[in-house]
């Protein structure tokens, strides 16, 4: 393992040739590795590139910044968000990490210090955003200083295929090109295989070991339920389940936006709107006071959530349908970043199946990005429509098998669905749509098999057709449900030349014809459906370390109340200073001297040097 000249190798006492381990409990404060962290973490220090794929919160950042520590030189991570790096560097420098960002809000003058820092070795981490490393200024600085790896996060953005491609990610081939010594390690939450792929061609990777963890984020309740009246549904799910809590809600539109924020702060839930369209000062104040106070809602376009670092997020709702399930993956995986049980919760309806694919017909992609962008909408329709468990399904889109089968915590294996035979169903709808044409929407088309004689209905003459009113068996809801899942198994879809139209598909004929089973879910309420089942993953989440005692109630508000004064005067987030598992840890073991202290995870060598006296002193009070 290569020498290392960094201080906080120097600082904790360790010798020119530091142990991973000794690093990581030194200064991080944790005592042993997660999954294949170490298998990482040692791969990388002794020079060798790789790619990581980690779901959100499984620890990615400790690959890199650990490494960075145990090798010569500085860390440089390519990062896509200023605020990601803001978080990052400030989590370092409370641990005792020399670390600082290069990005547009920094002056000259700051800018011009890092840089000078860097020459001169006194870096151990860097931030960079992409399309500065690429200037030929950047370049120039790099070349003159002691580089201990290169991690590029949030890898996906280098492909087309991935759910968020940024343009500037593709210049970064030069890292492999200019500085071919140097490690290489990409790093991302999602990816499949044609990602995967890309992803590797572009950074110079196709030779590296690519660490695959699971994907599974048990913590998770996934639960997706009928769009009926998306604000009013969202509004009782969270004062039922989420009162008081942090939350990410996902809308597709910046008026959906606004209108959902507007609408739950008049419901008592305060929140707060994000999108493109908002002056940038809003933003940041936004996503400051979101990340530093307790309980708010962010309601947002997808412009919000890569990188946040927030890990008391209890819940991330959906309005809108995602693009695939590599997005909605991603932005449901910003929930419970701590392991505490957390929710991801959609509301979802044909209109948003007939959007999507609208969106990418009209879009300039050339055609085979087109037909990859429908199959990757196609995959997410039908983990909202199975009636099996849907962590099964999504697991299995990343090529990973869910041994268990029924994970016991999505809503289809708490309450299953009941599913009949939908073939006579099926083809009275089908061939409703082919008796009128496949020129005529969902509202229109329900209203000729339940026999609605209105003057739109009249007009066409669609009251005289042999399909008028044999469906009435069904009511609206029900007959949406079915369109749903028909466009699901692929026997209806969109008409991308006639707005809203629904058309036969090839697949179509063999139901119509009753050479096809059809199984259908039945329709249920757009409220949570009574559990038939127990969960056994009701409470997933890792305990704190402790020493056998309940977490003392009062001593845990007597820290969060500390916590949030310190953060407040050092001007970071609360959970920069102190995560809830370590203050719960605190509170729940009752630490009486530093040695007892250092045993708590998320306490290192900075940290109790900085807070252990007074954090002890806490403890004795309580104990008084």
């Amino acid at each position: 393992m290569p020498a290392s000249n960094h201080a906080p190798a120097r600082d904790h006492g360790i010798d020119a040739a530091p142990d991973a381990l000794a690093v990581l409990h030194a200064v991080f404060g944790l005592s042993g590795f997660r999954g294949a962290q170490e298998q990482i973490v040692r791969h990388v220090t002794d020079g060798g590139n790789c790619l990581v794929l980690m779901p959100t919160g499984g620890g990615k950042s400790l690959c890199y910044q650990l490494p960075s520590l145990l090798r010569e030189g500085c860390g440089i991570v390519v990062s896509p968000l200023i605020a990601l790096m803001r978080d990052q560097v400030a989590g370092l420098t409370e641990a005792g990490v020399k670390a600082a960002a290069l990005n547009s809000t920094l002056s000259f003058d700051e800018a011009n210090s890092v840089e000078q820092r860097l020459i001169a070795g006194d870096l151990d981490l860097l931030y960079v955003a992409p399309e500065r490393l690429l200037t030929p200024r950047c370049l120039s600085l790099l070349d003159r200083a002691k580089i201990a790896l290169f991690a590029i996060d949030e890898a996906h953005c280098v492909s087309q295929w991935g759910h968020d491609f940024r343009p500037e990610y593709i210049g970064l081939s030069v890292i492999a090109e200019r500085f071919a010594e140097v490690p290489r390690i990409a790093l991302t939450a999602t990816a499949d295989e044609l990602t995967r792929k890309e992803i590797t061609a572009r950074l110079g990777l196709a030779d590296a070991p690519q660490f695959v963890a699971s994907f599974d984020r048990p913590n998770i309740k996934y639960e997706i339920v009928d769009k009926q009246n998306a604000q009013t549904q969202l509004k009782a799910f969270i004062r039922e389940r989420h009162a008081g809590d942090a939350g990410i809600v996902y809308c597709l539109s910046r008026a959906k936006v606004e209108d959902t924020a507007e609408t739950l702060n008049r419901a008592g839930i305060p929140a707060l709107p994000y999108h493109a369209g908002l002056d940038a000062a809003v933003r940041a104040r936004h996503q400051d006071r979101f990340l530093n106070e307790d309980g708010l809602v962010i309601v947002a376009t997808i412009a919000f959530g890569m990188g946040i670092d927030k890990p008391d997020v209890r819940f991330v709702a959906h309005l809108d349908l995602p693009k695939s399930i590599e997005a909605y993956y991603q932005e449901t995986g910003r929930a419970g970043r701590d392991g505490k049980p957390s929710s991801a919760w959609m509301a979802y309806g044909l209109s948003d199946i007939v959007q999507q694919r609208r969106m990418i017909e009209e879009s300039a992609g050339a055609d085979s990005f087109k037909r990859v962008s429908i199959g990757k909408l196609d995959a997410l329709v039908g983990l909202a429509e199975t009636t099996g468990c849907r962590r099964s399904r999504l697991l299995g889109y990343f090529g990973e098998t869910f041994a268990e089968g029924k994970c016991g915590n999505c809503d289809n294996c708490l309450s299953p669905p009941l599913v009949r035979d939908g073939k006579v169903v099926a083809q009275k709808l089908l061939s409703c749509v082919y008796r009128i044409g496949q020129r005529f929407g969902a509202m229109h088309l329900i209203d000729v098999l339940i026999g609605r004689l209105n003057a739109r209905v009249k007009q066409f003459g669609h009251d005289r057709l042999s399909v008028f009113g044999i469906g009435r068996e069904l009511n609206e809801k029900q007959w949406r449900a079915v369109l749903r899942q028909l466009v699901a198994m692929g026997h209806l879809q969109a008409d991308s030349e006639a707005f809203g139209a629904l058309k036969l598909t090839e697949s179509a004929r063999a139901v119509l014809k009753g050479k096809t089973v059809v199984m259908l879910r039945e329709q249920t309420s757009g409220r949570d459906r009574p559990s038939r089942t127990k969960s056994k993953r009701s409470d997933p989440a890792p305990q704190p370390a402790s020493r056998g005692t309940a977490v003392d109630a009062n001593l845990l508000g007597a820290l969060r109340a500390w916590r949030s004064e310190v953060a407040r005067k050092r001007g970071v987030p609360a959970y920069v200073v102190l995560h809830d598992s370590t203050i719960e840890g605190i509170a729940a073991s009752h630490p009486s001297t530093p040695e007892q202290l250092r045993d708590i995870p998320g306490i290192g060598d900075k940290k109790l040097e900085r807070y252990g006296r007074e954090l002890i002193a806490l403890v004795n009070s309580a104990d008084d």
